[in-house]
């Protein structure tokens, strides 16, 4: 994932009372003379009064309920604090709390060799192992940094802490699983006075300056960690912003059974994402965990499991009790749309305040693209949840969107409501929105090229390739949207026991191709993702799945397409060549998620 240091967690407090009085004090954060004893509030926000240069920093180590690392000692979270110096004499401050793996940085290790031949169940055969790939995330965001910079003066404290097995944290790195949950959480609990830390030499710490209200925050592995959390319902979280994160692990290294790569990272697996942020003293203590996480991971078949249930956010949703703001980048193919899609439904569906930014980056934080309207819009939201102040952030449209020529809109959901699903069937190289009539059964075949890119596969649809089948509408008579995750079902056959299937839905414009979103499966899979079966050679399967989810406008004059490969070569394992599947379009259809359903679709 972006190595960027970014993303805010916060404390709720209740209201503190507000400073009486002509207007709002100097905008000076450095005035060491004037002492303020309050928060002050304008304009339904917290405004800089405290001075960051006299403000309380300490390090402290809270103490976790588990041993990940075996050794007989509990593990222990090593924590960064800055807080106004004012909390020394009585004031109690809510927390903006980031929690990451990368503060000491990433370690050099090996990733797996994604040139390998992909493994077929043998018949009547159960799961196999899982092997690993590495997730490379955000960075380390020591102090200062924006966080201090920025709420310190507004009257938060700030806690950056290394996750477990990290920097100077005990224990071991599990990618995600309950105990980094656990070593997240333990940080909120010494808030709230339910856990014990202490300095350096021994002596114990209490967080007597908190009023137990926290915010979390954090891009890509520190913005999964609040999700994560969120979903054990702990006491004193009142919101989360997660910005480009995972809800779900096995979404970030599977795609529907198929062993998938985060863009730009071919190769990563949980154990060697675990062994690059392995960066505390005496690695060797975690050998046996490493080891674990290898098997856990069955990279072999893809299959989702016990290990992969573990390290799902989306299914603890019921338990969440924190305010959520998702920022997610609608070409974010690192942590890819999955995640968050599935994660704001997951919300949506259990009543959880929400709020949502998708834009037309990448794995990024709004800070670096949005920063005018970003700042202050987490002002609000921190000061709404965690200090309980009645501004307007609660009212404002649910979702801000990006649009492709970057201004920004409002709306009240997501996806867009009007959106309907869209069958168009196959073709001989069209896409039709009637379903053909044919006596005779229409047969197309793709050999897989794994070396082939699908960037190149999909130019030029029109003509002939060995290698992928295009499948093309008419130009479009006025723009259409997409909103929401299109799907594919197609009717196939595999001249082997095992291969990579692929669809691109692509914008072909007059000037430039673009693919808009892409969708993998291994036809194991083709019954569930928790289990593979063995596929007999030449026998036509009906395989459906899923695309990536995306917020898309195709614009009048261009034609949409759908293309099916068999690898992909940035995502998927690249097997030797020469696999033929075989398609039958007549049985086979994409279903689009449409704002205005079939009437939009005009061709």
């Amino acid at each position: 994932m972006l190595k960027r240091p970014l993303s805010l967690t916060l404390c709720s407090a209740l209201l503190l009372p507000i400073m009486m009085g002509a207007g709002v004090p100097d905008n000076n954060l450095h005035n060491k003379t004037k002492v303020v004893q309050n928060p002050v509030i304008k304009d339904g926000m917290t405004q800089p009064v405290y001075s960051l240069d006299e403000a309380v920093t300490e390090k402290v180590f809270i103490e976790t309920k588990f041993d990940s690392d075996r050794d007989g000692k509990r593990d222990r979270i090593h924590a960064d604090i800055i807080r106004p110096k004012e909390t020394e004499e009585g004031l109690k401050v809510p927390v903006i709390y980031e929690m990451s793996p990368y503060r000491a940085g990433l370690e050099d290790v090996p990733v797996y060799d994604v040139n390998t031949e992909l493994y077929a169940v043998p018949k009547k055969s159960g799961q196999g192992n899982h092997k690993g790939k590495p997730f490379a995330v955000g960075s380390a965001g020591n102090l200062p940094g924006y966080y201090d910079d920025y709420f310190v003066p507004r009257g938060y404290g700030v806690v950056l802490a290394e996750s477990i097995g990290t920097g100077f944290s005990g224990g071991c790195p599990t990618t995600g699983d309950e105990r980094e949950i656990q070593g997240t959480k333990a940080v909120i609990d010494w808030l709230n006075g339910r856990a014990k830390a202490y300095t350096s030499d021994g002596k114990e710490v209490k967080a007597d300056w908190s009023t137990g209200n926290v915010g979390m925050t954090g891009v890509s592995y520190n913005g999964t960690l609040p999700n994560a959390v969120a979903g054990t319902g702990v006491k004193g979280l009142k919101t989360i912003v997660p910005i480009a994160a995972i809800s779900s692990w096995y979404d970030y290294y599977r795609g529907n059974g198929a062993v998938i790569a985060p863009g730009g990272y071919p190769g990563e697996d949980t154990d060697n994402m675990a062994e690059a942020i392995l960066t505390r003293e005496n690695p060797e203590a975690c050998r046996d965990v490493m080891k674990e996480l290898t098997v856990g991971q069955d990279r072999k078949t893809g299959d989702y499991n016990k290990y992969w249930s573990h390290r799902d956010y989306v299914k603890n949703a019921d338990q969440v009790k924190a305010s959520v703001f998702v920022v997610h980048g609608l070409n974010d193919w690192n942590v890819k749309t999955k995640q968050f899609a599935q994660w704001w439904e997951a919300l949506g569906q259990n009543h959880v305040p929400r709020k949502l930014w998708l834009h037309q980056g990448g794995h990024a934080n709004p800070y670096s693209f949005r920063r005018d309207v970003w700042l202050p819009t987490l002002n609000k939201w921190f000061d709404y949840w965690l200090y309980n102040v009645k501004n307007d952030v609660m009212e404002e449209p649910a979702v801000d969107i990006q649009r492709e020529d970057k201004h920004w809109d409002t709306e009240s959901s997501w996806p867009a409501r009007s959106t309907k699903q869209v069958e168009l069937y196959l073709q001989p190289k069209a896409l039709s929105k009637k379903p053909g009539r044919h006596k005779q059964k229409e047969r197309q075949t793709i050999f897989d090229d794994a070396q082939q890119k699908a960037e190149d596969l999909v130019l030029n649809p029109e003509t002939d390739s060995a290698n992928r089948l295009a499948y093309v509408t008419p130009k479009l008579e006025k723009n259409v949207r997409i909103s929401g995750t299109p799907k594919v079902s197609i009717r196939a056959s595999i001249d082997r026991p095992v291969a990579n299937l692929t669809a691109l839905l692509v914008d072909y414009g007059p000037e430039k191709t673009e693919i808009v979103t892409r969708g993998w499966l291994d036809p194991q899979n083709l019954r569930s993702e928790s289990r593979s079966q063995a596929l007999t050679p030449g026998k036509s399967y009906a395989l459906e799945w899923s695309l990536q989810p995306d917020d898309y406008v195709v614009q009048a004059g261009h034609k949409l397409g759908l293309v099916l490969l068999s690898s992909d070569y940035h995502y998927t394992l690249r097997p030797k060549s020469g696999t033929k599947i075989t398609v039958e379009p007549q049985k086979s259809e994409l279903i689009l998620p449409v704002t205005g359903g079939s009437h939009s679709l005009q061709w």
